[in-house]
């Protein structure tokens, strides 16, 4: 239990975000009728429109809100992958991957959508799409993790990676295409990107073969006091 609250308290931005988007969640759920959480979704959407009009209020407000009804799968991804990010890269680091990543994949996503509506490859109600949440930001944060972990298990952490959000990309239909896949794609190269960031962080690697060992070491201690 200590190790837990050493864990939860050493991420504070990680688990505030997460504290966040759980009081968003519950609104959306019992606070709010359906239309307007559909109000809400669609005026903090980062779509073409408003990406034109006020960029930065709808960066900022698509963050707030999960894609879906469920809260529990964030609980779960925040805590595998953007508490130890934020552990490891510190505060300043951490935001800097995901907003850049959040923020670079929206712009490439959205950009493609646009281009695809003046080439009259996509409907041109696109441009008032709803398109909220957490997964930009948190794709760019593991990708930025490739590099915390050691050799060879880190390539086949990116391999995965790259299966995850490659896949999508071999399956687009030049009719229909997926923007998300791309912005998820893109988000996943940005992080990639930090390398010299990771590199200057200077502490070694995890080693997976070695964290049972390490959780022994933990549970023994918690078992000592």
């Amino acid at each position: 239990m200590v190790a837990a609250w050493h864990f939860v308290v050493s991420a504070p931005l990680t688990y505030s975000w997460l504290a966040a988007l759980l009081v968003t969640t519950l609104a959306r759920r019992f606070l709010l009728t359906k239309h307007e959480s559909h109000t809400v979704v669609v005026d903090g959407s980062t779509n073409i429109h408003h990406l034109l009009q006020d960029p930065l209020e709808v960066l900022i407000d698509s963050l707030l809100w999960i894609d879906g009804r469920h809260w529990t799968p964030y609980l779960v991804l925040f805590t595998l992958f953007l508490a130890p990010a934020e552990q490891w890269l510190g505060h300043l680091r951490w935001i800097t991957v995901g907003l850049t990543a959040h923020v670079g994949a929206t712009y490439v996503s959205e950009g493609l959508l646009a281009l695809a509506i003046d080439y009259h490859q996509a409907p041109h109600k696109l441009v008032n799409a709803a398109d909220i949440g957490v997964s930009y930001f948190l794709v760019g944060v593991m990708a930025v993790l490739t590099y915390r972990i050691a050799r060879p298990w880190r390539w086949g952490y990116l391999a995965i990676l790259l299966l995850i959000f490659g896949f999508p990309l071999i399956r687009i239909d030049l009719d229909d295409p997926n923007f998300t896949a791309i912005g998820h794609f893109s988000s996943l190269l940005i992080g990639l990107c930090f390398y010299p960031m990771a590199r200057e962080r200077g502490r070694p690697a995890l080693n997976p073969a070695k964290l049972s060992t390490a959780f022994r070491r933990v549970r023994s201690r918690e078992a000592g006091t």
